[in-house]
């Protein structure tokens, strides 16, 4: 590129826009401090340099464009224009990215960049008590569904900040999380300050529900819309499950444990006044935070056997489905039934919301699975879970015209391993996923589907989970990435070049695809990273001290 290709912005900038984008703006001063950042919209003072920001609803959401203006007898003008929601601020992020120099000026390309995602619905997925992102506290979990909450109070808004500010540097759109209102972690207040906090960032946050499970709209806590508190007052409206409690993933090693608390407890769903309260509850959620969606599950830990459930069901839907130990523990004519009802509730009151709806896992290729759903509502997101065996499945057999016929639009992959959720002992979550996680995003855009949800719980201190989270966020946002553009341009800058970054996937894959491996082997990896780390810069030392420290208990435990 030559200088005609470039301008550099020094001195004193106007931004204009800056009050509206005020976490675009804080960005830019905290980037070019020796800049003069002032706000101010219309002409001005034509000698000072201008960024315009501006959003731009003819563009996707999560899309931008960067052009110049160099009009003789002006200073230049950039023009930093995006979609709904997120662009502005995806924007000024590359602005930044691109334009640092050693002296402090920001410099900037001529020529006009814009872009757009491949997959609109980018998304992590999270429970609030296993999400651990500030690493300097106490009371961290890996894994299950009904745990207390054991951080501080304040332990809630340190993950999910952390969190929400990696996910807006690297364009991931939103985060579900299950355990969105808890007394424990500050309830109402805290919910709104995360919420405040993520759309300024254009990150939306996805309180993850259940038709009359998952403890309702407030998860844990003396509150109207927590269930078990709802079912204290209204006993009469419990299910009556059909089996004990819980389910069993064929892909994961070890049985898990579902012991009976108020975390288990359940409502009928063909209660009318079960779902009166649950359409409720939606409505207050809606307009009592600032949310970007809602994440609405029928529930997948047992189903009410009612003789009213029944009748209602009908031949819709075969009991049988969930028969086995392995079988299904939910109903999808349950989710056709309630969901539309809670997708109305919702939209009455924001228009904008995203709503997630679940259908489940390792069913998208079996048509009777669909036959119950073929009414919901069109605009809804329909995800579809896979876990590890059946992702293989998918990647063998599912097409584009498959998709483009299935009764629900628009539809997105949920995974369901690369987590805690599946594999041996030993967990998956701090595994190099970056491949899986590719390989899934360029499937889903190969074959129609419009978003991929993956687990965003572990922190990416850890360098493999930052390098599979950052496949995600590449690969879903440009799904036509190859491998090797990835490599070069993500992964050999935090780790010391291309060869390095080589050496370290092929460790880091060696050691998560042996459960167990000869002493002498790991003694030459942890050697092998350990000189690594000693050659490198502070951040790539870092990374591999992290890698050297996971081997070196691998040997430590014998294995």
């Amino acid at each position: 590129m030559n200088e005609r290709d470039r301008l550099q912005l020094d001195g004193h900038v106007r931004v204009d826009g800056g009050e509206a984008f005020a976490h675009c703006m804080g960005r830019l001063r905290g980037n070019f401090p020796a800049i003069e950042w002032t706000h101010g919209s219309g002409d001005g003072d034509r000698q000072v340099a201008v960024i315009r920001l501006r959003e731009d609803p003819g563009l996707a959401e999560g899309a931008f464009r960067i052009s110049t203006d160099r009009s003789e007898g002006r200073a230049p003008v950039v023009s930093v224009e995006g979609g709904p929601f997120s662009g502005v601020v995806y924007g000024v992020n590359e602005l930044i990215k691109r334009g640092k120099t050693g002296g402090g000026q920001l410099t900037v390309d001529t020529n006009i960049l814009e872009t757009s995602p491949g997959l609109t619905y980018r998304t992590f997925w999270t429970w609030d008590h296993s999400t651990n992102w500030e690493l300097s506290q106490v009371g961290h979990q890996e894994i299950g569904v009904f745990n207390p909450y054991g951080k501080p109070p304040s332990g809630f808004l340190a993950d999910y900040k952390r969190l929400v500010d990696f996910c807006s540097l690297n364009r991931i759109a939103a985060v579900v999380i299950y355990g969105f209102l808890r007394d424990s972690h500050g309830g109402i207040a805290t919910a709104q300050a995360l919420c405040r906090y993520a759309n300024e960032r254009g990150v939306r946050i996805i309180p993850g529900i259940a038709i009359g499970a998952y403890g309702g709209v407030y998860w844990e806590g003396d509150h109207r819309y927590n269930l078990a508190t709802w079912l204290k007052a209204n006993p009469q409206f419990a299910c009556s499950m059909e089996k004990g409690v819980g389910f069993q993933l064929e892909d994961l090693a070890f049985p898990l444990s579902f012991p009976r608390s108020d975390y288990t407890v359940s409502a009928c769903p063909s209660a009318p006044e079960t779902m009166a309260w649950m359409a409720e509850a939606v409505s207050w959620l809606a307009e009592t935070f600032e949310i970007g969606g809602i994440n609405i599950e029928s529930g997948d830990y047992g189903v009410c056997g009612c003789a009213r459930c029944i009748t209602r069901r009908k031949d819709r839907e075969a009991a049988a489905r969930r028969a086995a130990d392995t079988g299904e523990s939910w109903s999808h004519v349950d989710m056709a039934d309630n969901f539309p009802r809670l997708f109305d509730a919702a939209k009455t009151k924001r228009d904008d919301l995203w709503l997630y709806c679940e259908l489940q896992w390792d069913n998208l290729l079996d048509p009777a699975a669909h036959e119950a759903t073929a009414a919901l509502p069109q605009g809804a997101i329909y995800q579809h879970t896979a876990n590890k065996s059946y992702w293989g499945k998918l990647k063998r057999e599912l097409r584009a015209d498959y998709v483009a016929r299935l009764p629900t639009q628009a539809n997105v992959l949920r995974c369901q391993f690369a987590c805690q959720w599946n594999g041996d002992e030993r967990t998956e979550r701090y595994a190099l996923n970056a491949k899986t996680f590719a390989e899934m995003a360029q499937k889903s855009h190969e074959v129609g589907m419009e978003g991929l949800t993956v687990w965003g719980e572990p922190s990416p201190y850890q360098p493999s989970v930052e390098i599979s989270y950052l496949a995600f966020a590449r690969f879903s946002y440009e799904p036509d990435l190859t491998w090797e553009r990835f490599v070069e341009e993500d992964v050999a800058p935090l780790l010391g070049g291309r060869a390095a970054a080589e050496q370290f996937i092929e460790l880091a894959e060696e050691l998560d695809g042996n459960q167990s491996l000869a002493p002498e082997r790991l003694a030459a990896m942890r050697h092998t990273a350990l000189s690594a780390a000693q050659t490198g810069e502070t951040d790539s030392a870092r990374r591999w001290l992290a890698l050297q420290d996971q081997i070196a208990r691998r040997e430590f435990m014998g294995c």
